[in-house]
């Protein structure tokens, strides 16, 4: 897929498809009326029907479904991935007696003829509690087939379960009520009173709230004989027994699992110890990934918030061959998800109450980002803020003035799975890799150049983002050219830009130098630099000094940040002077010269802003309203 504007317009496909309706565990009642009438057949697979056209290539996904055994516990997100997966979801019926050994062979048959018809696509096997441990099973016994496992709410925690307790009281209860059905009710329908609270939370009229969960729990009773009809007692009885086989038959192979893993936890699974379980896993399987989401229960899939598509591409696990490609991969974000990233970032953007400066082509400079080139390539290259601060304000407001998405050059630490508990969580760069941050690397420069991206690069990189004490707004530059002549090869256009206002928001009171003298912080900056990717071994002075360690800062009242993007520099036409070293290395200067300029405009221009501090702006906006914007500065 060659992306050539990576922000999709509205009335767009991505668009619509991002506003569509949540479906949920109304929708699975529904249609799992129809699925679990008797027909005497075995475990088949199924395609659902709402699924839409798919990207050309798109890898073959397997649903394996939890205790219930339907098959549509992805319901809410079938529509979504049918865009970039062949979806299969497997069905058990209710009265089948199909062993765990037999389904593993089922799975595996599967598995084996679709990648001898297709090769060289990876196969995605979803599972789904007893799920997870079918696909585990699997993985283990295909060691050599591209597998891809995506696990929610492992069962392979089942000897450490509330699980067990049902056995014996199963034996005891008479009737043929299901002493599984009131937690099943419990684990569809959410805890009421959470619910409740999320939605006053939300802003909703209590009224409002009270009357939408009434009407869900009135939905949901009707469904109750459907809930009875799913788990009868005789096949929650066996049920039971093949989780308790399930787990033991995954767990005792879990040392053969090579496949690449991302494991599902939910904090409020109330019948495995899920999170505890994604940890054990986590140290158990050589190419794994979690994430923990601490207000979801065990059907993770039907809860209203999770979005397994963002999921999958928050974790760059979406791949059509043997490797993720950052670029022909990349799928873009959806405006639910654009909001939803910008949310999570609001109080650093509200606090930063940005003001943007760019310049037209006759040089006049105006504020906004009109003087922005609007048709890629353009790599925009600039001054790393103290920590990256100015990335989220800076990413957020081209999305929202001018519909473009940034795609950045990033650290390879975003994409590395941790090798210690002291490096960065993955999850806390999630956001970066959903909105298109690549590893810097040349092939990446190239590929995303060749789909005429709009490129941000920091050439300072994270000797600049972790500076040290005093050294605000210095440049820490490559003394050779970097980027010219990849840019040339493009025709890009080359918008220098500077930033200030980190100095504004904290102060650096205990930096490299200072940690270095303490024994333990040195150890560990040692370590965590020696584990890290080493970028620029070969590059001289201190760009090649970006030892990993995290300073000490003091907070200060908050000020505000500025962005000034100077004039352009236009490469088209020049790819074959600019191959010359010495009128490379003149253009990269003239661009490094000019990002110093910026900067020093900035810092002389804010002193005369009247809305600098935070307090200014409060006030005024008290005054005018506070969604209203803060003015600054007379350019």
């Amino acid at each position: 897929m060659r992306v050539e504007r990576a922000v999709v317009e509205e009335g767009s496909e991505w668009w619509e498809q991002a506003n569509e309706e949540r479906k949920g565990w109304k929708a699975y009642l529904e249609e799992s009326e129809e699925m679990i009438r008797p027909d005497g057949g075995p475990p088949r697979w199924f395609s659902p029907l709402d699924v839409g056209f798919r990207f050309n290539n798109s890898p073959l996904l397997l649903f394996l479904p939890g205790i219930d055994g339907v098959g549509l516990g992805m319901i809410s997100s079938h529509k979504k991935l049918g865009r970039i997966f062949d979806i299969w979801c497997l069905h058990i019926p209710v009265m089948d007696r199909t062993p765990f050994t037999e389904l593993v062979k089922m799975v595996e048959r599967t598995v084996r003829s679709e990648n001898q018809r297709s090769p060289k696509r990876p196969i995605y096997l979803v599972g789904d509690s007893v799920g997870a441990c079918l696909a585990l099973a699997v993985a283990a016994r295909n060691p050599d087939i591209d597998l891809v496992l995506i696990l929610a709410n492992p069962a392979t925690s089942f000897d450490r379960s509330q699980l067990q307790l049902l056995t014996p009281l199963l034996e005891t209860m008479p009737g043929q009520i299901s002493p599984g059905l009131p937690y099943f009710l419990g684990l569809m329908a959410g805890d009421p009173l959470r619910m409740v609270l999320d939605n006053t939370l939300k802003g909703l009229p209590l009224q409002n709230t009270a009357r939408e969960l009434t009407e869900d729990l009135t939905a949901l009773s009707s469904f109750l004989p459907v809930l009875g009809d799913i788990l009868p007692r005789e096949t929650f009885r066996w049920k039971l027994a093949m989780l308790k086989s399930a787990s033991a038959y995954a767990n005792s192979r879990l040392h053969n699992v090579k496949a690449q893993t991302l494991i599902l936890c939910s904090g409020r699974d109330q019948l495995l110890p899920s999170q505890q379980e994604g940890e054990r896993l986590s140290r158990l399987l050589p190419n794994c990934d979690v994430r923990k989401f601490d207000d979801s229960g065990h059907f993770l899939f039907l809860d209203d918030k999770i979005d397994l598509l963002t999921i999958i591409k928050k974790t760059s696990f979406y791949r059509r061959g043997k490797y993720h490609d950052y670029a022909s991969d990349f799928v873009p974000p959806t405006r639910k998800e654009i909001d939803n990233v910008i949310e999570e970032n609001r109080l650093l953007i509200s606090v930063a109450s940005a003001v943007m400066l760019s310049t037209l082509e006759d040089g006049t400079i105006v504020k906004g980002l009109a003087g922005v080139p609007s048709e890629g390539p353009v790599l925009f290259v600039g001054y790393h803020m103290l920590l990256g601060w100015e990335v989220a304000p800076l990413v957020s407001r081209f999305l929202q003035e001018k519909n473009i998405l940034l795609r950045g050059l990033a650290h390879p630490i975003l994409f590395m799975r941790p090798k210690s508990e002291k490096f960065p969580d993955m999850s806390s760069f999630d956001s970066f890799r959903l909105l298109g941050a690549v590893p810097v690397a040349p092939t990446n420069f190239f590929k995303l150049f060749a789909s005429k991206s709009h490129v941000l690069l920091y050439p300072g990189g994270m000797r600049e983002a972790l500076h040290r004490k005093g050294e605000e707004y210095k440049l820490f530059w490559p003394e050779q050219a970097e980027f010219v002549r990849m840019a040339a090869r493009f025709g890009a256009k080359i918008v220098p830009f500077g930033a200030v206002g980190e100095d504004d928001l904290g102060q650096v009171v205990f930096d490299y130098e200072d940690l270095m003298k303490i024994p333990y912080f040195r150890s560990d900056i040692e370590t965590l630099t020696e584990q890290a990717a080493r970028l620029r071994i070969d590059a001289s002075g201190e760009v090649a000094n970006q030892q990993m360690h995290l300073p000490g800062i003091m907070p200060k009242i908050p000020g505000r940040f500025y962005y000034y993007f100077g004039r352009t520099f236009e490469t088209e036409g020049r790819r074959h002077e600019l191959r010359d070293r010495e009128k490379s290395q003149e253009l990269y200067l003239q661009v490094k010269s000019e990002v110093e300029r910026c900067i020093a405009y900035l810092k002389e221009k804010r002193a005369t802003d009247p809305y600098r501090s935070i307090v200014s702006r409060l006030a005024y906006q008290a005054a005018h309203g506070f969604t209203s914007e803060v003015p600054t500065f007379e350019i």
